[in-house]
């Protein structure tokens, strides 16, 4: 993306201001208190209603679960003074694309193509991409009864190769809408898959929208952008829209609730620390930082204070946390209580190891102690590769372990008081050549997307890993890899180093289930992510992996993690009907 200097931005935007002509009040030809229900709420266009007492009573007829949203505020400080309590200004900037001098651009989509959403099983995929990133989803029927509206237009982009749906985006047509005389259009939602490798894929959506609207006679495309969302107004710069004047209103609720709260203790905490403290917060449990780089800090309430790394607190002992630091260890204990575990050895017998490798043919060299995939090289058969793994692990921690290879698919099942709460596959990080990027340029690329989405914590190394994963496919990081080409970039699904994972909740196997609870009964420890390798999660074959005493739960929205945590340290915060269903389920 090309990226604007502060200082000639903010002279584009005084220029944009001082050009800016009044919003037109309604006209005979306009409708009057327009409305329009987008299935996740309603626009409502503030430039239709006669006085700020209607707008901010239309607004207090939002319906639950809804984030409705007042467009083209005129004044927006008298709106807000009818109803101090329920509303609140939005901290979001209007930018506006001027169709009569927008030119399309020549370069076309690689690996995906756009169209017109066109069946359930698409609306079903976007409301997917919603929950991946914090939106709120539309019900499926909504999108099927307007496949037809010429209201309201919604674009997905889908893999060429796989079908898959990677994005989407709606655009609304105001004069269709409410009869503007202005002859405006705006762009909303616009979402892209978390794990989505081809590039450009939001850009394209929005040109294509713009297209549209443009052969349609609208005069600009509208649309509304968080101030603080740097990445995504610099691409809207970039497609030549401008910022202006207009403001938006929206009511205090839930969905709302990190707009109008105010900042959070301190900025400095991670996805996974951030997550624990914001559900604190809404149920009024006192947080306060003591190392925020590190994720520490002290959540409070009903006299009882608890101690926490992120997921991990107090409640987890000191031998619980050995037993899952020890690889080896957690092996013998989780297979003690008879989970099924991969065979295994010490990395200190290299004749041991070649026998290992002759039985077994594949095998994983890893630390026994270790985090985040450091150190871990999967699938070796060579015994020179082998024994350069080992070499390298053992820079990370000693001893070594040499394990048997199991294929599947890794499968992270996260239980906490002894109930598994999500469950989710998680994949190695990949690209998709689109004959022209070179594959350094497309895993970086896919890098900067992943970190993105899970607030810097997932990044693809450009390291000897990558280079073998490369080498695999007869590839170097100089070399371009061929359209629709899919490549693997690392062995590992860990998500620091790229990953993507997959919910399968509602998927997983009693079997598994079973298996990775009767792992945290074993050990002991009340938060827990257990890693099975399994030939599917709807089936009920599996060898553990490991145990992690400090699992992601921000990895696992919008699975309940963060409430099952809390209802754990503080079962007295949780909802009234929670306690009750959790008394009657121990009963």
């Amino acid at each position: 993306m090309a990226h604007v200097r502060p200082n000639d931005a903010r002279l584009r935007r005084m220029r944009d201001w001082s050009l800016m002509k009044p919003i037109a009040r309604p006209t005979t030809d306009a409708a009057p208190d327009a409305a329009l229900d987008m299935g996740w709420g309603r626009l409502v266009f503030a430039q239709t209603f006669s006085s700020p007492a209607e707008l901010a009573a239309a607004m207090g007829e939002e319906g639950p679960d809804r984030r409705d949203i007042a467009v083209y505020v005129r004044d927006p400080h008298v709106v807000l003074a009818q109803s101090p309590q329920e509303l609140f200004l939005d901290p979001s900037e209007t930018y506006r694309l001027d169709l009569a001098i927008y030119r399309p651009s020549r370069r076309q989509a690689r690996g995906f193509f756009i169209r017109r959403l066109c069946s359930r099983a698409d609306a079903e995929a976007v409301n997917d991409i919603y929950v991946a990133r914090g939106m709120v989803p539309v019900p499926p029927d909504f999108f099927w009864s307007q496949r037809d509206s010429r209201i309201i237009t919604v674009y997905v982009a889908e893999d060429e190769v796989t079908g898959e749906i990677l994005g989407s985006v709606t655009g609304v047509d105001h004069a269709r809408a409410f009869g503007d005389p202005e002859k405006g259009s705006s762009l909303w939602c616009l979402a892209v898959a978390p794990q989505a490798a081809q590039p450009r894929i939001g850009e394209m959506l929005v040109r294509r929208l713009a297209n549209f609207m443009k052969a349609r006679g609208s005069a600009h495309l509208d649309l509304s952008v968080l101030h603080d969302n740097g990445s995504a107004i610099t691409l809207y710069e970039k497609l030549g829209f401008t910022r202006v004047p207009y403001f938006a209103i929206k009511r205090k609720n839930p969905i709302n609730e990190q707009l109008f709260i105010g900042p959070e203790p301190d900025p400095d905490f991670n996805p996974y620390a951030r997550l624990i403290i914001d559900e604190a917060r809404r149920r009024g449990i006192h947080t306060e930082a003591i190392d925020a780089p590190g994720g520490f800090f002290v959540l409070s309430h009903g006299g009882r204070s608890v101690r926490c790394r992120e997921s991990l607190s107090e409640f987890t002992s000191a031998v619980a946390m050995s037993i899952c630091d020890d690889k080896a260890a957690t092996r013998r204990v989780v297979e003690a209580a008879g989970v099924s575990v991969p065979a295994q050895i010490a990395a200190d017998d290299r004749p041991a190891v070649e026998s290992f490798l002759a039985r077994h043919g594949r095998v994983v060299v890893k630390p026994a102690r270790g985090e985040q995939g450091r150190g871990v090289f999967i699938d070796l058969h060579d015994i020179e590769d082998v024994h350069a793994a080992i070499d390298a692990a053992g820079q990370i921690s000693t001893p070594v372990i040499v394990e048997e290879f199991v294929e599947g698919e890794d499968l992270r099942l996260v239980v906490i008081d002894y109930r598994v709460v999500a469950a989710a596959v998680r994949r190695p990080a990949q690209i998709v050549g689109d004959g022209v990027s070179s594959a350094r340029q497309l895993i970086d690329v896919q890098s900067r997307r992943r970190s993105v989405a899970t607030g810097g914590e997932s990044k693809i190394p450009f390291d000897a890993e990558t280079e073998r994963c490369l080498a695999d496919c007869n590839l170097t990081l100089t070399d371009t890899p061929e359209k629709g080409q899919i490549v693997p970039v690392r062995k590992t699904a860990n998500l620091h180093t790229g990953g993507t994972i997959h919910d399968v909740t509602d998927e997983a196997h009693p079997v598994l289930i079973q298996a990775a609870i009767d792992a945290a009964r074993a050990i002991v420890i009340p938060v827990t992510g257990i890693d099975l390798m399994v030939k599917s999660p709807r089936e009920p074959v599996y060898r553990f992996i490991e145990a992690n005493e400090r699992p992601g739960l921000a990895n696992h929205e919008p699975r309940p993690t963060a409430e099952r945590f809390l209802d754990l340290l503080f079962p007295m915060s949780a909802a009234k009907a929670v306690r009750g269903a959790r008394a009657k389920g121990a009963a």
